[in-house]
């Protein structure tokens, strides 16, 4: 069975901004089922537009700002 956007529904998402980005903390529910946590990236171009970029590595500030998010997340996934 192909993945159905209309069954996938958000439940949190905050993001940490940084000056060249942001990181998105999200949980999701997919077709009614489990809860999960998705991290994701968006860096800025030279023209100052968000890319999506892999999450990759963290540096300790991100993970110090991420990390109230995360327990924030945790509290919306049941």
């Amino acid at each position: 069975m192909p993945y159905d956007s209309s069954l996938d529904q958000q439940i949190f998402t905050k993001p940490y901004e940084t000056e060249t980005g942001k990181i998105v903390v999200s949980v999701y529910s997919y077709n009614n089922g489990p809860r999960k946590l998705q991290l994701s990236r968006e860096n800025k171009d030279a023209e100052g537009n968000p890319r999506f970029a892999k999450l990759g590595r963290l540096s300790k500030a991100e993970l110090e700002g991420i990390l109230p998010l995360i327990n924030e997340a945790l509290g919306n996934m049941g």
